[in-house]
């Protein structure tokens, strides 16, 4: 599974943000557009090249999420990655 889908969570693997969770809201040729809620809003989703992030094979439905529910996500990912 190497596609690249709305909903599935990347890790950044460069830029200043390198290490960072984000999810996937929208995909594009070459980008994709993902938030994390707190400075990545889905008011302003951040775009990287797909070359840039690492997908985790984990998929949320975020059709009707907002920024509270993307952030509830990602730390429930975090908790679970730690263990």
């Amino acid at each position: 599974m190497s596609k690249f889908e709305k909903g599935m969570l990347v890790k950044s693997l460069a830029g200043h943000d390198a290490g960072e969770t984000y999810i996937i809201v929208e995909t594009d040729a070459q980008y994709v557009y993902v938030v994390d809620g707190k400075i990545r809003t889905l008011a302003r989703p951040k775009r990287k090249k797909r070359k840039h992030v690492q997908l985790i094979l984990k998929k949320y439905n975020v059709s009707e999420a907002d920024d509270t529910a993307i952030k509830r996500i990602l730390k429930e990912w975090k908790r679970e990655e730690e263990k």
